[in-house]
């Protein structure tokens, strides 16, 4: 009762604290990663390959499995995370967002997923409210390439 009354008296501020899930948010297009622009505010983290157009908080390491066989296994992985909602995906281009959201308070934050066709990956977290993210981000893309390896050596 009182983790409910908390998130609706936060929705009244922050409405898409009020939604379940993936919904709430607007559905997001196809994005071009290589036109990927940071916030101002420090409030993402950026995991890609060494010589991406950004400077990544995290540099991807080089992977030798297929494209396909990559972007299967970090979608595994975010659906294995707790409170990770797919928002939408786009298999052909694979990309894909997702959602997830705070435990108690139900914020949303969202990540993007890009594998390219040579097989390296890009990770951008980021909050959709707030200023500061207390590092949730950075600290969300290290669990989740630590994860993708241990399902990457599983095969």
């Amino acid at each position: 009762m009182m983790r409910w009354l908390l998130r609706m008296l936060v929705a009244l501020i922050y409405p898409a604290c009020a939604m379940p899930g993936a919904t709430g948010l607007p559905m997001p297009p196809p994005m071009n990663m290589a036109a990927l622009q940071r916030p101002a505010t420090p409030n993402s983290a950026l995991a890609a390959p060494a010589g991406f157009h950004l400077t990544p908080d995290i540099v991807t390491p080089a992977f030798t499995v297929p494209p396909q066989r990559l972007f299967a296994a970090i979608r595994q992985v975010a659906a294995a995370e707790p409170r990770s909602f797919l928002q939408v995906a786009y298999p052909e281009k694979l990309q894909a967002h997702y959602v997830l959201r705070s435990d108690w308070l139900n914020f949303p934050d969202l990540v993007t997923v890009q594998v390219t066709p040579e097989s390296q990956l890009i990770l951008w977290s980021r909050s959709v409210y707030g200023r500061s993210d207390f590092g949730v981000n950075e600290a969300r893309l290290a669990t989740w390439l630590a994860a993708l390896d241990r399902v990457l050596a599983t095969d």
